[in-house]
């Protein structure tokens, strides 16, 4: 059964489990539909949040801005890309870049490719051409941000560096055991940042928050992208969710209420009536992705 035949309740809630980190199969079986449905759900609401959120987030009012960028992988991960069977042209590594209001908590940007100077430049323009004032930024150390705040907005900002310092690395290395940090250093890098307001910790925060909302994001599991397109199209569905449908548990509303660019709630509906009136002919056209080109 096609997803335009199924009644509109049954297509709200097959987006939110999507939104809410099951797996594309489990949904499929949940709600007794082909797997393609679920598929083809995902495209069409994912293109379709990702030209609301063009049109809807703009001219924000914030005060301190944190960006970070969180990894998972397509296919198959960068180090085994190699041996693959059959690895597609862009499997590998994959990087989810984001822009957030520490204030409000809106994703006011982001941007899914690699970690290159080429996908900070593209966020940062996305960034600046979302604001409406002079903001504080704050980043980690990955060094591909200092070129692309200077390209996007010169000395229009007051801009800080978290770099974080860490100890030797636990022996035997486990898996999932990083080195311990051991400190941060907060380092100015333009303008005049507070350094009482330095900090990524809210980005990092919703990293997790990003990891529990989208199984293609869950480590250990066989959950992961196979297409980065499908990758692109989840990650504008879950950011238009967090934004304006999802109640933010601190602030008790949406993050895009909270901001001032939404008087009230949205709700899956908003976005099914909007593929429907859409011709389906039409769903396939470009849009504008946040996506650069991922170079393995």
């Amino acid at each position: 059964m096609g997803m335009n035949k199924l009644p509109t309740p049954t297509r709200a809630k097959i987006l939110h489990l999507l939104c809410e980190g099951q797996s594309m199969r489990a949904i499929a079986r949940l709600e007794d539909v082909s797997f393609n449905t679920i598929a083809k759900a995902l495209v069409d609401a994912g293109t379709v949040c990702a030209e609301m959120h063009d049109e809807l987030v703009h001219d924000v009012k914030a005060s301190r801005i944190q960006c970070d960028e969180i990894w998972a992988f397509n296919y198959c991960k960068q180090r085994s890309v190699a041996s693959a069977k059959a690895a597609p042209a862009d499997a590998g590594d994959i990087w989810t870049w984001t822009g957030i209001d520490a204030d409000s908590k809106l994703i006011v940007s982001y941007l899914v490719g690699d970690r290159s100077g080429q996908a900070a430049i593209e966020l940062m323009d996305d960034l600046r051409a979302r604001l409406s004032n002079r903001v504080q930024l704050s980043t980690d150390g990955h060094r591909a941000y200092m070129e692309a705040v200077e390209c996007a907005f010169g000395g229009d900002i007051d801009y800080a560096q978290v770099i974080k310092q860490y100890g030797p690395t636990p022996t035997p290395a486990g898996r999932y055991s990083p080195a311990e940090c051991t400190g941060i250093k907060k380092v100015r890098v333009e303008g005049d940042p507070d350094p009482k307001h330095v900090s990524t910790s809210f980005v990092e925060a919703h990293n997790k928050t990003m990891r529990m909302h989208k199984r293609r994001f869950t480590r250990l599991t066989n959950g992961h992208s196979k297409k980065v397109a499908n990758h692109v199209h989840m990650v504008a569905l879950y950011t238009l969710f967090y934004n304006f449908i999802r109640t933010h548990s601190k602030l008790r509303m949406t993050p895009a209420m909270q901001a001032g660019i939404a008087t009230t709630f949205m709700s899956f509906d908003d976005v099914i009536a909007r593929i429907d009136a859409k011709q389906v002919a039409k769903l396939r056209g470009p849009y504008k992705k946040r996506v650069v080109a991922i170079s393995n």
